[in-house]
């Protein structure tokens, strides 16, 4: 079984690809190498809200690294998608359901594996999935909400990577890291005249460009969600729960 890499390729949002969880849906009921990749692409994203939850459930570090790949190997396997609800099928919500599944029934039998003996699903490549754990707020917040909120930080944070290979294409990434900071609108350091003299544009020039990668950055967000919900209709409730999320 292939690996599933943290960091990895990223791709636009064009039209809808293999990694959208309708793809995966639609090929539930059949052995289907497209869904079945569909599949991988999305838990290799979304691996660390997962993680991030087992630990607010109090598991000891090793334990939870343990949890994570072995849960992904068992949901890579076995046929939990015939078990959707078609009208309920929002992948964020399917993913918890099944780890809380994992937890309470099969990881008794699970923890007698040898540690170590079982399949490596996830390649953490140098990404210390403790370490990022340790940014966490030292808050009381409750393992669902940690998750939500990771979850929203992830589709953010596939966004951003999406955009920024855009840019680095179309050979502009000096122009992107440099316009990146205000695209929350509330950049404070640098003044538009100061970044206008340092790109060699006009004022106005840069703040057309401001304006579009914000544009830009909201279609991509737009285009993370849409990999993650069935039907287009669906994007805009997506989106008010992330952004509930995060506030």
């Amino acid at each position: 079984m292939a690996e599933i890499r943290p960091i990895g390729e990223r791709t636009g949002i064009g039209q809808f690809t293999t990694t959208h969880w309708s793809v995966v849906l639609a090929a539930a009921d059949e052995a289907s190498p497209q869904a079945h990749q569909a599949l991988a692409e999305l838990c290799r994203v979304y691996w660390y809200p997962l993680y991030a939850y087992v630990r607010r459930k109090g598991y000891e570090v090793a334990d939870a690294q343990d949890l994570t790949q072995e849960f992904f190997a068992r949901f890579l396997e076995k046929n939990y998608l015939g078990t959707v609800d078609r009208r309920k099928g929002k992948f964020r919500s399917f993913l918890l359901a099944s780890l809380e599944h994992f937890l309470a029934k099969e990881w008794t039998r699970a923890h007698r594996l040898k540690r170590g003996g079982g399949q490596t699903i996830i390649a953490w490549d140098g990404c210390d999935p403790e370490e990022r754990y340790r940014l966490e707020p030292a808050d009381q917040a409750i393992g669902e909400d940690v998750y939500e909120k990771r979850w929203a930080l992830t589709v953010l944070e596939q966004a951003m990577g999406s955009l920024g290979n855009e840019y680095t294409v179309a050979g502009k990434k000096q122009l992107f890291d440099e316009l990146r900071p205000f695209i929350s609108g509330d950049d404070e350091d640098t003044s538009y005249g100061d970044l206008a003299a340092k790109l060699a544009m006009s004022e106005g020039a840069v703040r057309v460009a401001v304006h579009r990668l914000r544009q830009r950055y909201g279609e991509c967000v737009r285009g993370e969600i849409a990999k993650i919900v069935q039907r287009p209709e669906e994007i805009d409730e997506e989106l008010g729960h992330l952004m509930s999320a995060l506030s």
